[in-house]
């Protein structure tokens, strides 16, 4: 076959279109090469098509073994299901489900959307108080606050103690921050208890203290 008429052939295919959100999430979803193609094949096909496994190993220039792997995998993750339906003539058939698998990228997008938003809140906040826009670096040390998976109230009472205290510095948030950090702090409660419980101490020790033995 010439080469010409080879490439002619190859744009006359049929071509799967895979949706951007399936790229966008596809890391997130822990699929390796195999099931994500054989997904974004489900995807191109009608909800509840029936299974057909010779088919799919043709189409896919798959083996048994990676078909089999794959839905498996596809399988683990819930994305996709086998139902048993009868036809119209009362034959039971074995159709693909992959509902699940947009319910999934659904609860990611608002989980994502809502992530955003606190953190859009968590930036302004600090600008509010720092009286201008933050630097790209100070977005950078939010950002590693938050992938520490320091909490965002957490990281607001640091702020809130940095400015109690007359400093409108991020470093000194980060100081405030790697202190409760080294005492385990995790919610703002914590740090109202921790201080108690640190002048109880001191106020114990200065109380044992024996005065009249002192040399």
């Amino acid at each position: 076959m010439l080469k010409k008429e080879l490439l002619e052939q190859l744009n006359n295919e049929n071509h799967y279109t895979v949706p951007k959100y399936v790229l966008t999430y596809a890391k997130d979803l822990g699929l390796d090469m195999n099931a994500l193609i054989l997904l974004i094949y489900f995807l191109n096909k009608p909800n509840k098509t029936i299974f057909d496994y010779k088919k799919i190993i043709s189409d896919l220039n798959f083996t048994e073994k990676e078909l089999l792997d794959s839905m498996s995998v596809l399988k683990d993750k819930n994305i996709f299901l086998i139902l048993m339906e009868k036809n119209d003539s009362g034959v039971l058939e074995e159709k693909v489900d992959i509902s699940l698998f947009y319910e999934i990228i659904f609860s990611k997008i608002l989980n994502n959307e809502s992530k955003e938003n606190v953190e859009k809140d968590l930036y302004d906040n600090f600008e509010k108080e720092f009286g201008r826009t933050l630097s790209p670096m100070e977005y950078e040390i939010i950002n590693s606050w938050l992938e520490q998976g320091i909490s965002n109230e957490l990281i607001l009472s640091a702020l809130k103690e940095a400015v109690f205290n007359g400093v409108n510095n991020l470093r000194y948030v980060d100081k405030i921050i790697y202190e409760w950090n080294k005492k385990g702090i995790k919610k703002p409660s914590e740090v109202t208890q921790t201080e108690k419980k640190e002048e109880e101490e001191k106020a114990s020790e200065t109380y044992e203290y024996d005065w009249l033995n002192e040399e």
